[in-house]
């Protein structure tokens, strides 16, 4: 029993399904975050009613998820936010959904519900489109994929308060990158946007979103994912202008990564901060000093400890910030030592009750395996090149795992309740298209290259319905039909040369460090065909970039 709400709130698995369907009750599954003020506020309102929670005890089976440390779950019953309270049938078939309910929306949808279950009974559940639909429409890479992705940003610009669409402004880290190569100035002013709407000024870090167009109504929530991401766009907006406007926020957030969110019990990074007080944001710095610190969730997850180790380490590359790479290489010992086994699955957290198979191995799931891939070719090309070797590993586990047909499957498809259904994520399946892209250059494996273009083209047939939060997807398609710029370098990592070819040209590179086709001490650029001659100090790599990059 949960005093605070008054709900006998149930562990999601096979033994709560089993209760419901010997009970003949539907299951009421409520999908929460530690971070959402909303849930938390429909606990209090909601689930502490004794009558509602009375009801929920007699006739259904309430279960309770963390969407956090089941992203499986969450991906499957989402219902457009959090909290979701989804009612379903034994077999975990959706009968009905809403997200946040208050004591009388909570009261009609349950007299609802057990009306439709007593008439129809599992008759009523559908599977959600996701989980049924075909295969994406499979098509040709081209050029007009980046044309189109960049018109579809174009259209929906916000000319006034910066950033795309128009309610609710999130940062759109990946669509901010796409269009700094493209739209410089279009990128700019959005980076401006979030900048000064979303960056905390006192304690650092990015909010997560905003309600409204202009920025107003924060969610004031700040998550590993989002801010890890958030450092690697802004230092990349450093890397293309050299303006401190970009670097500084960068700096803020790396700063709040490495201190409020750091668990250094775990030697790395904890998931997210809760929103706190409304009032404490409207106090001054020395009243704000005093207010309490809204709670942070200690849980380390492999999938947001990935990015933030990405952006830090991206944020290192182009400004030698020790502090960055020193809590960066930190967390990544623990990724590779704790999270990493050695057959190059990744399993979701620290945590003792994450999700297993039947034989006790960690479940690879396609987020935490193309993160993780990324965090260790970004790692490769900045610090060590050893850590190729756990980034062949875990790209291997990867396809021999997860690979359907012509792209990925976020999972095995097995488990409770429509976890057993395949689901075929396009953010994950182009995150882990654009980590075989690097991995490929690095290697020199082309094979790495073959298995990015075949899952890029398993969604090509639907790309010009892609909304801007998958521009990512167009930045993978143009690095492959163009080849990305590749600086090699016959040097270790942190020599001047290295250091040099880290800032030089677009945020799309790839460095190879200690490449072993060179004389020592030169590095030599590649562009498709095109190849320079050898340079051995950073002004002649810097004229070869130029000559080769335009």
């Amino acid at each position: 029993m949960d005093d605070t709400t008054r709900v006998e709130w149930r562990d999601w698995g096979p033994d709560a399904f089993e209760d419901a369907a010997a009970a003949d009750r539907p299951v009421l599954l409520s999908l929460t975050a530690t971070w959402c003020d909303h849930c938390h506020e429909m606990d209090e309102e909601t689930y502490s009613e004794p009558r509602i929670a009375a009801n929920l005890n007699d006739s259904f089976v309430p279960v309770r998820v963390d969407v956090d440390r089941h992203p499986r779950v969450r991906d499957r019953y989402n219902m457009g936010g959090f909290p979701s309270t989804v009612f379903l049938a034994p077999d975990g078939k959706v009968l009905t959904g809403a997200g946040y309910l208050g004591p009388d929306g909570m009261r009609q949808v349950l007299d609802s519900v057990r009306t439709m279950w007593e008439t129809k009974g599992s008759g009523a559940a559908r599977v959600p489109r996701p989980l049924r639909e075909d295969n994406p429409p499979a098509g040709e890479l081209t050029a007009e994929i980046e044309q189109g992705m960049l018109g579809h940003l174009t259209d929906t610009y916000d000319e006034t308060a910066g950033g795309w669409g128009q309610t609710p402004k999130f940062p759109l880290p990946d669509a901010l990158e796409f269009a700094l190569k493209r739209d410089r100035e279009m990128a700019l002013r959005s980076y401006d946007a979030v900048g000064a709407n979303l960056l905390d000024e006192y304690d650092g870090g990015f909010y997560r979103f905003a309600t409204d167009r202009d920025w107003s109504g924060l969610q004031r929530e700040k998550l590993l994912d989002s801010n890890g991401a958030l450092v690697r766009a802004f230092a990349n907006a450093y890397l293309h202008t050299g303006k401190d406007e970009y670097r500084d926020p960068a700096e803020r957030t790396v700063e709040f990564l490495t201190t409020t969110l750091w668990n250094d019990e775990a030697d790395a990074f904890a998931n997210s901060q809760a929103p706190g007080e409304d009032d404490a944001y409207s106090l001054d710095a020395t009243d704000r000093a005093a207010a309490a610190e809204p709670p942070v969730d200690g849980g380390v997850f492999a999938g947001p400890n990935a990015l933030a180790i990405e952006g830090l380490l991206t944020y290192y590359a182009y400004t030698d910030d020790e502090r960055a790479r020193r809590y960066a290489e930190r967390a990544l010992a623990t990724l590779r030592e704790d999270l990493l086994d050695e057959d190059g699955v990744v399993a979701h957290a620290r945590e003792a009750a994450v999700e297993r198979d039947a034989d006790g191995d960690a479940v690879p799931l396609l987020t935490n395996q193309a993160r993780t891939l990324s965090a260790l070719t970004t790692a490769a090309s900045t610090l060590e090149s050893d850590a190729i070797a756990d980034a062949r590993a875990v790209a291997e586990a990867t396809i021999d795992r997860l690979h359907d047909e012509d792209s990925f499957l976020d999972g095995p498809a097995e488990g409770v309740g429509l976890c057993d259904r395949p689901l075929r994520p396009l953010d994950a399946n182009v995150a882990f298209a654009d980590a075989l892209i690097d991995l490929a250059v690095l290697t020199g494996d082309d094979r790495y290259r073959d298995f990015a273009r075949e899952t890029l083209e398993a969604f090509a047939g639907a790309s010009d319905r892609f909304g801007v939060q998958i521009a990512r997807y167009a930045t993978a398609v143009s690095r492959l039909l163009e080849g990305p710029l590749v600086i090699r370098v016959a040097a270790d990592p942190g020599s001047d040369l290295h250091r040099a070819a880290l800032r030089l040209a677009d945020h799309e590179k790839v460095v190879v460090p200690d490449a072993d086709d060179l004389e020592p001490g030169t590095a030599r650029v590649e562009r498709g065909d095109h190849v320079s001659a050898p340079a051995e100090t950073p002004d002649e790599l810097s004229e070869r970039v130029q000559t080769i990059h335009g």
